[in-house]
């Protein structure tokens, strides 16, 4: 395993994810990475958290028998297609810069899902897109401006989100910004946030009698850096640099929701976490149903307004006669 990458992505950097992922995240490979146990300065785990934060559905709540409902066999699509219907997955830990399309050892990048919105935007036998989510979150570069592009798309095709238990973090961020979201009873969403970790390493250095000698150009070249502890004006930074990038969040979700939830709404939730009927009521989601059943009356849906250009295997493009509509 790559330890000095896992650690270059989750410490020290702003993360859209949800805190007892992050922990839980901590507590089985940080040991790995920094040689010795982690203990947490203001943030406490439950077992039970940890247990809920490893938690990732492999199978499709959506696609079922997906192999006799694909829409044919000489497709090279990137993604699943049901009933004329692109089934795009945004599932694990999100993830900027990832050279794969789908999810590849439990992260999905932000440049594959994009790569996939593009293909069935353009794909004239598509009549819609449904983002089919089961994401704690992940990496804040990267994730606005893949949730720019699916916003965009609704002005193409219509775009609903069907939650395969949990749309938190990042993972809500792509999630708001379709015309639709359903999610189970006991499916989460929400987590409006932002979360950075940083690693004090010096009590143990001193505990093996090693001394690290930092010898940089800039007064604030070395600022936040593990081998001392954090002073108070590198932490109001930092939380400062956290706040603007939650705000960001909270302004990005309402320019998905719209009226349902505004940015002074999203802020207000203080990055709390919703389930089922709860999620519906705060303005995070629109309603509580079976996933495969809302998505079968989206497919429906989608293939009524698309015979109005006309029907066939190669119907003309379907144009979203309201981008706002609901």
């Amino acid at each position: 395993m790559h330890h000095a990458q896992f650690a270059q992505r989750a410490f020290d950097t702003p993360l859209m994810i949800a805190p007892a992922k992050a922990l839980g995240f901590l507590s089985g490979l940080g040991p790995r990475i920094t040689g010795q146990e982690i203990s947490f300065d203001g943030a406490a785990v439950t077992e039970p958290e940890l247990v809920t934060a490893r938690q990732t559905a492999r199978a499709s709540l959506i696609g079922g028998d997906l192999a006799q409902r694909h829409d044919g066999d000489d497709t090279d699509a990137p993604f699943p297609v049901i009933d004329g219907v692109a089934v795009i997955a945004i599932a694990g830990t999100l993830v900027h810069r990832g050279a794969w399309i789908g999810q590849s050892s439990g992260l999905t990048s932000y440049e594959g899902l994009a790569a996939q919105k593009d293909a069935a935007v353009s794909d004239n036998a598509i009549r819609g897109i449904a983002l089919e989510i089961d994401s704690f979150g992940g990496e804040v570069a990267g994730a606005f401006d893949l949730a720019d592009r699916i916003r965009t798309a609704r002005a193409k095709k219509p775009v609903q989100t069907f939650l395969a238990e949990h749309a938190l973090s990042a993972g809500y961020a792509q999630a708001s910004q379709a015309d639709r979201i359903t999610l189970p009873r006991t499916g989460a969403a929400g987590s409006i946030g932002v979360i950075t970790m940083h690693t004090d390493m010096s009590g143990m250095l001193a505990q093996k009698g090693v001394a690290v000698t930092l010898i940089h150009a800039g007064a604030k070249k070395a600022d936040g850096n593990p081998y001392a502890a954090l002073l108070e004006d590198i932490r109001a930074g930092l939380q400062a640099e956290l706040e603007d990038l939650g705000t960001l969040f909270a302004e990005t979700v309402a320019a998905g929701r719209g009226a349902r939830m505004t940015g002074d709404a999203a802020l207000a939730t203080e990055a709390a976490i919703f389930r089922g009927a709860a999620a519906v009521e705060a303005g995070l989601a629109d309603a509580v149903a079976d996933p495969r059943t809302a998505f079968r009356a989206f497919a429906t849906v989608s293939a009524a307004q698309s015979c109005q250009w006309g029907c066939g295997r190669n119907p003309r493009p379907f144009h979203h006669p309201n981008p706002n509509r609901r």
